[in-house]
């Protein structure tokens, strides 16, 4: 599945949002591309570098589904993802799809939300 931005907002407040990059970006302490550093309001923090093992491999499923689990999804909950481009929240896409939870992609993620000044912007550790 695919969300546009206000699905994505949506979402966030109604079910779990994962932004894929890495924290510092999530946090709004970096933002080596867009204009704007921080996250939709409501996402959650999922760092694609934690899907995988030291070999680059995909960590084994129940890994993958214990992870996501403990930061909100289920197998039976609405779940979306997005990242700076879209690139490496497809990588957590497929990564849910390993763990047996389906997910729905923002393809425009933080490049296409940041851009629009009218767009909320969080900042720091917490989703909200």
């Amino acid at each position: 599945g695919l969300l546009d931005a206000d699905g994505a907002a949506a979402l966030a407040r109604s079910g779990v949002l994962f932004d894929a990059r890495a924290g510092e970006r999530y946090r709004g302490e970096v933002e080596p591309i867009d204009r704007v550093g921080g996250h939709i309001p409501g996402a959650v923090s999922a760092p694609t570098t934690a899907n995988v093992a030291a070999d680059g491999r995909f960590l084994p499923a129940g890994e993958l589904r214990a992870r996501f689990k403990s930061l909100g999804a289920t197998e039976d909950g609405a779940v979306g993802v997005y990242c700076g481009s879209g690139v490496s929240g497809a990588h957590e896409v497929l990564a849910l799809a390993v763990a047996g939870i389906p997910a729905a992609l923002y393809v425009g993620s933080w490049s296409e939300w940041s851009s629009d000044p009218d767009r909320p912007v969080a900042v720091g550790p917490d989703p909200q």
